[in-house]
């Protein structure tokens, strides 16, 4: 059952970049993250108050950072489904994994004890991997003049992965994943709205504006499904489903948008997947009951 909920929530997730894809034609980054935060928290307290886990957290100001961390990366990411093919955004989002296993190499190299870093040879080869995979998407991003979007999804894939750091850490501090979403969605809304007011709103446009609620929506609960999906434990096949969404995402785009992916592109995405697939697999080893990451 874990994997059909983990399955649903990358349905979710990819429709979700597909509204955003639409909304983006007519309202900026900043209010797609921002109506992202304000639908997230209507949601979060509703499930919060269901749940009877309290709004006031001991640990707010690892909240905070949490926040700003995930917060400039779900911008970036937003930015880049407006700019690229959905499936190459989808893909870059999900490097978070190979991010944290870049961690873990450069951790060990700080650290210098040299028996580890012997024993991080599959890790250092999956990073590896996983930046050639970056290589291959991003020339055809070259080509069509979409290296700086490109750019912009690489780094909402680092910034995910920072998020994810701080989300287990939450997690090891015994904070309800319904709260740490809530105050995430807090800080969304919070900086969605300020950096709206800085720039200027768009046109609201009825029509137009409908796209704005699925985005929150789906949102909300693709997050759910994924965290009923890890209820019983993160366990490998769980995690490793989650990279369905980029299937999903890639027929959204190839059906509804006409997205022309070059072959480098393709195997730049198998070679990213891959290589997300196995930097999992280390991790789960290492952290076996580690959080779902949030979108």
């Amino acid at each position: 059952m874990q994997a059909y909920w983990m399955i649903l929530a990358s349905v979710f997730f990819a429709s979700m970049s597909v509204c955003i894809k639409f909304a983006s034609i007519y309202f900026n980054t900043f209010e797609l993250v921002f109506y992202r935060g304000l639908i997230g928290i209507v949601f979060m307290v509703a499930l919060c108050r269901s749940q009877n886990v309290s709004l006031k957290s001991p640990v707010t100001a690892m909240h905070v950072w949490r926040s700003v961390v995930g917060v400039l990366a779900l911008t970036a990411w937003f930015y880049a489904i407006a700019h690229l093919p959905l499936a190459t955004a989808m893909t870059l989002n999900y490097m978070s994994s190979v991010w944290v296993a870049a961690f873990l190499v450069g951790g060990t190299l700080v650290m210098g004890k040299a028996q580890d870093m012997a024993k991080q040879g599959p890790v250092f080869m999956t990073v590896v991997a996983g930046f050639v995979g970056v290589v291959m998407i991003l020339r055809p991003t070259i080509e069509q003049n979409q290296l700086y979007a490109g750019v912009i999804g690489l780094l909402s894939g680092l910034g995910s992965a920072m998020a994810y750091i701080q989300v287990a850490a939450l997690g090891r501090m015994g904070e309800p994943e319904a709260r740490t979403v809530l105050y995430f969605s807090i800080g969304t809304a919070i900086f969605g709205g300020l950096a709206t007011a800085m720039v200027g709103p768009s046109a609201w446009i009825w029509p137009h504006a409908v796209w704005l609620l699925p985005v929150g929506l789906l949102a909300a609960l693709g997050q759910l499904c994924m965290t009923k999906a890890y209820s019983s434990g993160a366990t490998l096949l769980v995690a490793n489903l989650q990279y369905s969404g980029i299937v999903f995402a890639a027929l959204y785009g190839l059906f509804l948008f006409g997205d022309q992916i070059p072959w480098m592109g393709w195997a730049g995405m198998a070679l990213i997947i891959a290589s997300g697939i196995t930097a999992t697999a280390l991790r789960n080893r290492a952290l076996p009951s580690a959080p779902a990451e949030e979108h």
